[in-house]
């Protein structure tokens, strides 16, 4: 009887040991392409940053003017005279801030030098943990290669170079990671810098932990791992600002649309003027949302389908969520409110088509191999998106400023020495003239007095559940902040220049216009 009962107590033993010889295989294949990933990321990130280091946006100026008063005197505002709260990012403006302090000793203080810095640091960051979801998954390194192509050369990304844009996608892969490997601690901490990269990221966080047997398991530990990282900022805020979330939210849920171009119709408007771009965008998100469909379709009819993938589908349907939040709101069709959503469900692409290789022979053949190849071919496509128009940028791919960067450095930059210690009240954008002028420029992003009445506009439009919220997170704003007092005035106005105090400003968005002084008169 004892020989024919060790056979069965044997094979579970033998088949244990086989999985964990599996997993040191898988692990010291991982170790031997995961540096060479994370080097390609490298390289590419130089190159991408080479490409649009002179091509930034204005808002990609107004995080750039944050992190330079914050390196220089732990200033936290716009504007060196007056604080601010209108930073969407705690944590990029952290990063920038250090990666410039870091560099001041030897190339003065330089924050488009530091963001070099942050952008090829994310790359790399989002390598390696892509490389960790790899392992995990078993995935073929072509599929992570990929994931990386897609997100690091797309339009929409590096058009918006300077936001958060690189850290988004790389906090989601770091996630992803710490789900599949089944570590709440690394989950909880990552979804804490999440949380701080944009607070919105939170609608990723529960789906994802959900998703993840070993996070569900021990929610609490990964609860509290998050606290510890994100809380402190947001009591600071809270206390310091009357406002743990930013003011950018009030400003831009105000902003409603551009013209009749919202959030949720949008993609419209950017395929109208750059079809390419748009559409290496939109397809692979397009086909991640068809993939994490497909998957919840198999899992739904009991067929056979990879358990270990749930957290990959719940990535995307976070993704697919997000979009739908953001269509709600109402806002404007701003080209990074989309990198969240496409960067998830891009990344769901490239890993269930990675773990489709290893599937039957008819998803191998009929579905992951063509499906990869298809996601070369986009990368190919971003490429050509991206260097179609010219090799420096002097402006982005998608762009909708009212000014070229170089106009406004200039405008900046004379406005400075023609103001000198005066206050000036920006035109609509602020970010470029703020960052060359180095005065005292001013509007809601720049001076809290003159946010407070869009704070009261906001919560008198909210309805009962967003009015309370809104009521709550302001319970200490001081109401009785008063504009910055104002001598000038800068004006953005069409045609050529005309006048003295005027600098003329091309666009493709708005063509030839100027920017021109006024003196206010005295109260």
């Amino acid at each position: 009887m004892r020989n024919d009962a060790a056979p069965a107590v044997a094979m579970p033993r033998v088949a244990a040991i086989e999985r964990g010889r599996r997993r040191v295989v898988d692990r010291e294949a991982s170790a031997a392409w995961a540096p060479w990933l994370c080097a390609a990321a490298a390289l590419l990130a130089v190159g991408a940053f080479w490409l649009v280091r002179l091509a930034l946006i204005d808002d990609a100026y107004i995080t750039l003017s944050y992190a330079r008063n914050l390196a220089t005197s732990l200033h936290w505002g716009l504007i060196p005279t007056e604080p601010a709260n209108s930073a969407t990012s705690p944590l990029n403006v952290v990063l920038l801030g250090a990666a410039t302090a870091l560099l001041r000793p030897l190339a003065g203080v330089q924050p488009v030098w530091g963001l070099g810095i942050v952008f090829g640091g994310s790359a790399v960051a989002m390598a390696w943990w892509w490389s960790r979801v790899a392992t995990a998954l078993r995935l073929p390194p072509l599929a992570p290669a990929l994931g990386v192509g897609l997100v690091l050369l797309n339009p929409f990304v590096l058009s918006a170079t300077g936001l958060e844009v690189l850290l988004i996608p790389a906090v989601l892969v770091g996630m992803l990671a710490a789900a599949v490997r089944d570590r709440p601690v690394a989950f909880g901490v990552l979804s804490g810098l999440a949380v701080l990269t944009r607070l919105d990221l939170v609608v990723f966080v529960l789906p994802l932990a959900l998703a993840s047997t070993g996070v569900r398991r021990r929610l609490p530990v990964a609860v509290a791992a998050a606290a510890a990282v994100a809380l402190p900022w947001f009591a600071w805020s809270w206390w310091h600002f009357g406002s743990a979330i930013p003011d950018t939210f009030v400003i831009k849920t105000l902003q409603r649309s551009f013209g009749s171009w919202t959030f949720g119709n949008g993609l419209g408007l950017y395929f109208e003027r750059d079809p390419l771009a748009t559409a290496v965008t939109v397809v692979p998100a397009v086909l991640g949302l068809v993939a994490a469909v497909a998957w919840m379709s198999a899992r739904l009819l009991r067929r056979a389908v990879r358990t270990d993938l749930l957290p990959v589908v719940a990535l995307g349907a976070a993704g697919a969520g997000y979009f739908l939040v953001y269509a709600l709101l109402g806002v404007p069709p701003y080209q990074w409110y989309y990198v969240p959503s496409f960067a998830a469900l891009t990344i769901c692409l490239c890993a269930l088509l990675g773990a489709g290789v290893g599937a039957g022979r008819g998803v191998r053949f009929g579905v992951a191999l063509p499906g990869l190849a298809l996601a070369g071919v986009l990368v190919a496509g971003n490429v050509v998106a991206d260097v179609r128009a010219g090799v420096p940028w002097r402006v982005p791919v998608i762009f909708g400023n009212w000014a070229t960067p170089a106009d406004y450095a200039r405008a900046g930059r004379e406005l400075g020495e023609r103001i000198g210690a005066e206050t000036v009240i920006a035109p609509p954008e602020i970010g470029t003239l703020a960052y060359f002028c180095r005065c005292s420029i001013v509007d809601p992003f720049a001076d809290r007095g003159r946010v407070v009445p869009l704070i009261e506009e906001r919560i008198a439009g909210a309805g009962p559940v967003t009015g309370a919220l809104l009521k709550a997170n302001y319970l200490l704003l001081d109401r009785d902040q008063e504009p910055r007092p104002a001598r000038y005035e800068l004006l953005f106005e069409r045609g050529p220049v005309t006048e003295p105090d005027q600098w003329q400003t091309w666009s493709p968005a708005t063509g030839t216009g100027h920017l021109r002084l006024v003196e206010l008169p005295e109260e």
